[in-house]
């Protein structure tokens, strides 16, 4: 692929991902999803879209916050902030209604105008502590 068509591939889904819509679409039947340094990894289109969304609309009300991107001819990588407030149960903590703030990046995999691989670099230690309102280190605020 391009890196035009990767970049195309790219602006549509982390659009339909900021507005919840339909993002699915973007990924390849057999996708993978992983979290580096957590025993998440989840495959298959389906399952994916429904873990995002567990992650953004059912544990939290969050919205990712883009920063940079940076695109190749064989996929790209992306910095964020998940951004939002604990609303289910999450890392075994119930929903506290607190406020959480933490960066992460994930680098995408791209083939025929379909993402392949999500690989995720999220502390999840640092979202669990903010979702208990604990105080955390850099990179997060703390939870009120």
């Amino acid at each position: 692929m391009s890196t035009e068509q990767v970049r195309e591939t790219m602006e549509g889904y982390l659009d339909a991902l900021s507005a919840r819509g339909d993002y699915g679409r973007y990924f390849a039947e057999d996708v993978l999803f992983e979290v580096l340094w957590s025993d998440m990894r989840i495959r298959g289109a389906q399952e994916v879209e429904q873990t995002i969304r567990f992650l953004h609309e059912v544990a939290f009300d969050a919205h990712p916050e883009v920063g940079e991107v940076l695109v190749g001819e064989r996929g790209a990588a992306a910095e964020f902030v998940f951004a939002g407030t604990h609303t289910g149960e999450f890392g075994g903590v119930a929903p506290s209604g607190n406020t959480v703030r933490v960066p992460y990046s994930v680098f995408y995999e791209v083939a025929a105008a379909k993402i392949t691989v999500l690989r995720v670099y999220l502390p999840i230690d640092q979202l669990v502590a903010q979702a208990r309102g604990e105080l955390v280190g850099s990179g997060g605020a703390a939870a009120q």
